[in-house]
């Protein structure tokens, strides 16, 4: 791995596909501490975008600012509880779109004039608010 020379914050910016108000509010809800330079400017340096690309991957993840703050403050017990529960969330979430994905199957494939008079499309309509997500297997 090279070495990145220090740079300014519209550098690190440019470095990581971001503006640089992305990098202060990162800053400003203390996900990133900079050093700065004697004349106050923030300096970026691998370790620094190291955090960035973190804060990046796990907002890829779903995960809010203020829960990748609590992950960085919590002990390993409330961690793991913290990464449980997100988790669990991706797997409903998972799960609902498996859902929408068989429905929007059955959907293109359905020979009802209209889909309101489908029994297969009216089952899910009617059990989408009901049932757990993915509970749609006939459909």
């Amino acid at each position: 791995m090279s070495v990145t020379p220090a740079m300014k914050i519209g550098d690190a910016a440019a470095a990581l596909g971001v503006e640089t108000h992305v990098l202060r509010h990162w800053e400003s809800v203390g996900l990133l501490a900079p050093p700065r330079s004697p004349s106050g400017h923030r300096i970026y340096d691998e370790h620094i975008l190291d955090y960035a690309r973190l804060i990046q991957t796990l907002q890829r993840a779903g995960l809010s600012l203020e829960q990748m703050r609590r992950l960085g403050l919590s002990a390993h017990p409330g961690r793991l509880e913290l990464i449980a529960e997100h988790r669990a969330a991706v797997r409903a979430r998972i799960a609902l779109l498996r859902a929408t994905d068989q429905f929007l199957e059955h959907l293109a494939a359905c020979t009802h004039p209209i889909v309101a008079e489908c029994p297969r499309c009216s089952e899910f309509a009617a059990n989408a608010d009901t049932r757990p997500p993915g509970d749609f297997k006939g459909i």
